[in-house]
This record gives structure tokens, C-alpha cells and sequence, in this order.
């Protein structure tokens, strides 16, 4: 089965594809000719998944799929939330998608709190056949005080899952996709895609 994955996030498309094994043959926007930024301005994980897979579709006339993650802070009110890849650039504290920059300010607005609860929330948004479904995965657990780990991408060496004594970007690639976020959204996007 081949399905186009809206990102051009080449770290993404190689969890997705681990995850979703030799039986996908995953493909990005950029192998079909679209290298623009996909829109996504909704307010949640669930719109903006839509917005980029839709907007993939129409393109291509494909079948394809989505995804927006979000870090939710409970202390923060569930920010960065929608804006996890931009934090810092929207709050005027960096430029683009910068990791470093979303999370120094992340670990600045969380000096002193205590309650460092969090957790990450990945919305698939799949387009079959011209149908829409939405797929979610949650991973919850807390941001630590310091960065740790050099693995992984994003917030993973600020985020260590419940249960767990290490980050995300100290744990084996395998550890971390057997249990993540992302890796919950997916079991359920490859139990839907099984039963076809």
C-alpha cells in the first residue's frame, strides 16, 4: 500500500516507517512534486492534521496522511500546545522551528513551578479512498529541569515519560516508538489501515 505522509520532516517519516513496517511504502510531499509549506493555522492538533492532509489530497488526488503533535503543559495550560514546533518564534524568543529556543523558553516559564506535568498529543489525520479518520495517541509524563539525552528530536531530551527513568532523547529509538505518542497514533492508524 502506498500512502503520501504530509511532512517533510525526514526524522518523522523514518519513526513513521519503522513503526509502520515494509507492508506501507510511505512517500513525502516533496517526492510528488510539492515543496511549499503545507498550511496549518487551526487552533487544534485535530484541525491543523486535517488542514495538511486535505490540502495533500487535493493536490494529488492520493491517499495520504497527517499528523500535528503538541507538547501540553499542565502548568502552562496546556501550551505550547498547536504552536509546539514554533514556541518560541510566536512568543518573539527565536526564529522558525528551533528546538534549542522552544526549549529554553519552555524550561524558563517553568523555573521555580513545581508541577511539571505534561504530555505529548499526536493527531493522524488519514484520507482514504476520499474518507476522512482521525487517529490519537497520548504519552503522559513531566518535563525535566535540564536537557538529557542527544537522541530523538524536539522537546525529547526535556520529556520523560511516565514511568520511565530517562527522556525521550536518552532511550533507544525502539524504547522510545514502542511507547510514544506518535507510536500510539500509529498502532491505530496500521490496526485501521489491517482490517482493509
Amino acid at each position: 500500500m502506498k500512502i503520501v505522509f504530509a511532512t517533510g520532516n525526514l526524522n518523522k517519516l523514518k519513526e513513521v516507517q519503522a513503526l509502520v513496517g515494509p507492508r506501507v511504502e510511505l512517500s513525502t510531499p516533496a517526492d510528488h512534486g510539492i515543496t511549499e509549506d503545507i498550511p496549518e493555522n487551526q487552533p487544534t492538533l485535530e484541525g491543523n492534521a486535517l488542514q495538511k492532509a486535505r490540502y495533500i489530497y487535493e493536490k494529488t488526488g492520493l491517499n495520504c496522511f497527517a499528523d500535528d503533535t503538541g507538547l501540553e503543559v499542565e502548568a502552562l495550560g496546556g501550551e505550547p500546545g498547536v504552536f509546539s514546533a514554533r514556541y518560541a518564534a510566536v512568543n518573539g524568543a527565536g526564529e522558525g522551528h528551533s528546538s534549542e529556543a522552544n526549549m529554553a523558553l519552555l524550561l524558563d516559564r517553568l523555573a521555580g513551578v513545581e508541577n511539571r506535568r505534561a504530555r505529548f498529543r499526536t493527531v493522524f489525520a488519514l484520507i482514504l479512498d476520499g474518507r476522512e479518520h482521525l487517529f490519537e495517541g497520548v504519552v503522559e509524563g513531566v518535563i525535566t529541569s535540564a536537557r538529557t539525552g542527544s537522541d530523538g528530536f524536539g522537546y525529547d531530551p526535556i520529556f520523560r515519560p511516565t514511568g520511565y527513568d530517562q527522556t525521550f532523547a536518552e532511550m533507544p529509538l525502539s524504547l522510545k516508538n514502542s511507547i510514544s505518542h506518535r507510536a500510539r497514533a500509529t498502532t491505530k492508524l496500521i490496526d485501521f489501515l489491517s482490517t482493509l
